[in-house]
């Protein structure tokens, strides 16, 4: 490594640790089922005003993208001349469903997320064209299917046959990578509750995903916020849904195992 690069990565480190200061944020508070032993969401990290916008489903931005989805579930489409609406007898079909995901299909030998399948059943059962991701339609479908088990805690598998995954998306997570030499943990374990220039780390949990962030002024994937992070540490991101995020998916849900699902959270 030339002693230039070696110059940018100190001076990158030392500019992140020295805005790493004061850990504690609210860690003493009663924050319900916002908060499960250690675990925290990302609800708890954010500005009281932010809460209140997700709170209040008139205020929060998010619930247009879940409009989008109800109003797709209908919609036919493909040549099998079929909507969402034709195979389930309802959203409420759909309680309980985000919880788990991503799941191991035996058929692929591989983990799928909540888009892929989505995207599926496009494919398989509509006969219709998959959705891009971060498309509105995706997006809103993927919001939609998500909120209907608001409230529910995440319960994701790793054993069996998720471990070989699982073991792979921890091992992602405490990597260092990138220019600056950091991994996953270094932010959202290490110097949880520190302040990185404006914002306040989290634990980086996924129970919101898809979350509405202000800085987007809109809704993005959870992969989308992968490759943020991974843009941010100035390391080369992976595509959406590659094998290497949804084991990181996975290991990251895993995190926040019991904390609700909070889709469509609104964050910084």
């Amino acid at each position: 490594m030339g002693n230039t690069s070696s110059k940018l990565i100190l001076a990158g480190c030392l500019a992140l640790t020295a805005c790493f200061a004061g850990k504690a944020f609210a860690a003493d508070k009663n924050w319900g089922q916002y908060q499960v032993e250690d675990r925290r969401s990302g609800y708890t990290f954010a500005a009281p005003e932010t809460r209140a916008m997700q709170d209040d489903n008139f205020q929060n931005p998010g619930m247009l993208w879940a409009e989008i989805g109800e109003e797709l579930w209908e919609k036919t489409e493909g040549e099998a001349g079929k909507a969402c609406a034709s195979c389930h007898n309802g959203p409420e079909t759909m309680k309980g469903v985000a919880v788990s995901y991503p799941k191991y299909v035996a058929e692929k030998k591989n983990l799928e997320n909540l888009e892929q399948r989505i995207n599926r059943c496009r494919t398989e059962n509509m006969k219709a064209k998959p959705w891009k991701y971060e498309s509105k339609e995706l997006l809103g479908m993927t919001v939609f299917v998500r909120n209907q088990s608001l409230g529910m805690p995440i319960n994701v598998k790793v054993d069996g046959d998720y471990a070989p995954f699982f073991e792979k998306g921890k091992a992602f997570y405490e990597q260092r990578r990138g220019q600056l030499d950091l991994a996953c943990k270094h932010c959202h374990e290490d110097f949880e509750g520190g302040q990185l220039r404006a914002n306040i780390l989290s634990q980086g949990q996924g129970n919101g995903f898809p979350v509405y962030r202000l800085k987007w002024s809109g809704v993005g994937s959870l992969h989308r916020r992968f490759r943020g992070c991974n843009k941010q540490v100035r390391s080369k991101p992976y595509g959406y849904g590659s094998d290497e995020y949804l084991a990181l998916e996975l290991y990251v849900m895993w995190r926040g195992r019991g904390l609700p699902v909070e889709t469509p959270a609104v964050r910084n």
